[in-house]
């Protein structure tokens, strides 16, 4: 059995087929079979903040969201900046050091400064 892809729009995983298309439960965006082929090769597409604009290494950024770190009691509050960032592969694209310590966060919940 193959892996459905993630949602090109929200980056989420929970895609279901229909069809001839790929429908995201998340967000409701809806995307054909064979353009999924296309975006296979999306390695080397540029790292967008949660406005669209292109992040690159050193940028700083500004969280929009609340975050709760996993398996700790510490919340990352909105507005908080983060000064010079490091784009990384995988899910979370952006490696950063904040004063409650490293983390690995999405784009999408991060607003170039």
């Amino acid at each position: 059995m193959t892996a459905l892809p993630a949602c090109p729009q929200c980056t989420l995983e929970n895609v279901y087929p229909d069809g001839e298309r790929y429908v995201c439960a998340d967000c409701g965006y809806e995307w054909s079979m064979s353009a999924q082929a296309s975006t296979e090769d999306d390695a080397d597409a540029p790292i967008r903040d949660a406005n669209g604009n292109v992040l690159a290494d050193g940028d700083s950024v500004v969280l929009v969201k609340d975050l709760k770190v996993k398996g700790s009691s510490i919340t990352l509050k909105v507005g908080s900046k983060v000064k010079s960032i490091r784009l990384i592969g995988g899910d979370h694209e952006v490696d950063c050091r904040m004063d409650a310590g490293n983390f690995l966060l999405k784009a999408c919940y991060l607003k170039k400064v």
